[in-house]
């Protein structure tokens, strides 16, 4: 007994020491980027966020089932043990004699043995079990799939901010250069007050906008945040190229759609699969249960206490049953038409998501090409509006063109180099979008 309570002691002292190291594995604070690319901030997302660790979680349970479920095949021994003390013991009245059935003291010990040779419960999991495994692991790809296509556009989101930010700084510092020029002006006699006045609230107006766009990117930096799983109380610097997200815009528009690449497709095949293993589980239901049990008996009796295990009585027996349910009321039918029910509509499933992913496809490919005609577009009425405005800046100073001039000027290249950047970014993301439909972006 000190043996057995030493040895549960150390195995629990053990379990414990091995639980706790596992939740501060699970509990340990992610790390944090130095400077985050789209690559490492959807591979940071992929391996921190709470939905894809509860996938893997679910992988574990899923798996960790199978196995309770198979376990059925493997003989099953069990052990019993009894002790009991008869204050009154039965009496019987046998040829008008009364008669002591028993004594006052029993003890048994009772070592089982049973083997399933065929039950319909083991044999479906037994079947089964590779596709409810790939089951589990497809939900996990498609919520990886999910959540890269959801932190990309939050990256560009985050982004296209950024970028308004920083085209709002340089225009600061040609405002106050433009501010400048015209007091100067002012105070030469060469214009009036309402020049600088103009530029003064264009300025004013810019440092708002700017100062607005910089909490609406606090926003989306928290946002985008939380879909990485990243630490809320960490910085997030975000890295990136505009030169090379401008190289990367390119896409085959002449793809094919092919349904087998989409996880959605992929789903619906397995379910499919597991669906007809329910049905021929629910046809089984005809057949017999087979299953083959033993047990040895050890039996002490005795009136005193302390010669009670002095001598034993045992008896043994092997025992193979066969069941079969004749009637159950039409149960064993209506269960199987409804797994034939259930699979025809599968079937309907895989027909709405092929009719439903050829035109995401077609949406995804028509909003690629209006946001990249849009954005090469854009570049032009970029490069249009720098050129106009350094001429108007200089017809300025020579006292040719209004001031009003200049700030139209202004206004038309601050508007174009936001509007370039806004589609560039959602080119980008309509590429993803596109790229989803087609089933490129895949975590197996």
């Amino acid at each position: 007994m000190r043996l057995a309570l030493s040895s549960a002691f150390l195995l629990l002292s053990f379990l414990g020491t091995v639980t706790a190291q596992n939740i501060q594995e699970n509990t340990r604070e992610a790390p944090v980027l130095e400077q985050a690319t789209l690559q490492e901030v959807v591979a940071y997302a992929v391996k921190n966020q709470p939905v894809i660790q509860q996938s893997l979680i679910d992988e574990q349970i899923t798996a960790n089932q199978v196995r309770s479920k198979l376990a059925d095949w493997y003989p099953q021994i069990g052990f019993n043990y009894n002790l009991q003390h008869n204050f009154i013991v039965q009496t019987s009245i046998i040829a008008g004699n009364p008669v002591k059935l028993g004594v006052n003291n029993v003890s048994s010990a009772q070592f089982t043995l049973s083997q399933q040779i065929f039950n319909r419960d083991v044999l479906l999991a037994n079947r089964t079990k590779g596709d409810v495994l790939f089951a589990a692991s497809q939900n996990t790809s498609a919520n990886k799939t999910d959540l890269a296509v959801n932190v990309s556009k939050a990256f560009y989101d985050v982004l296209a901010t950024t970028q308004q930010i920083s085209v709002a700084d340089e225009d600061i510092v040609r405002l106050e250069r433009s501010l400048k020029d015209a007091q100067n002006q002012y105070k030469s006699g060469l214009a009036d007050k309402i020049d600088f006045k103009r530029a003064t609230i264009s300025l004013n107006n810019t440092r708002a906008n700017k100062k607005s766009n910089e909490q609406i990117l606090k926003a989306k930096l928290e946002y985008l945040k939380s879909l990485m799983g990243y630490p809320l109380d960490k910085p997030l610097k975000i890295s990136y190229d505009t030169l090379q997200m401008e190289r990367e815009i390119a896409l085959d528009t002449l793809q094919n759609l092919d349904l087998n690449t989409r996880i959605e497709y992929q789903i619906l095949g397995t379910q499919k699969k597991l669906a007809e293993a329910n049905l021929q589980y629910n046809k089984w239901s005809y057949l017999p249960n087979l299953s083959l049990n033993g047990a040895y008996n050890l039996n002490f009796q005795n009136n005193q206490f302390t010669d009670l295990y002095n001598k034993n009585y045992p008896n043994s027996f092997g025992l193979l049953t066969l069941s079969l349910p004749i009637y159950q009321g039409g149960k064993r039918k209506a269960n199987t038409k409804q797994a034939e029910w259930q699979l025809k509509r599968l079937d309907w499933d895989i027909k709405g998501l092929q009719n439903s992913a050829s035109s995401e496809y077609a949406a995804a490919l028509a909003g690629y090409k209006g946001n990249l005609t849009n954005l090469l577009a854009q570049k032009e009425n970029v490069e249009l509006a720098r050129e106009v405005y350094d001429v108007i800046q200089l017809q300025y100073k020579s006292g040719i063109k209004t001031y009003l001039e200049v700030v139209t000027s202004e206004t038309d290249l601050r508007l174009a180099r936001i509007n370039y950047y806004n589609a560039l970014y959602q080119v980008l993301a309509s590429k993803i979008d596109v790229q989803r439909a087609l089933g490129q972006i895949n975590y197996q």
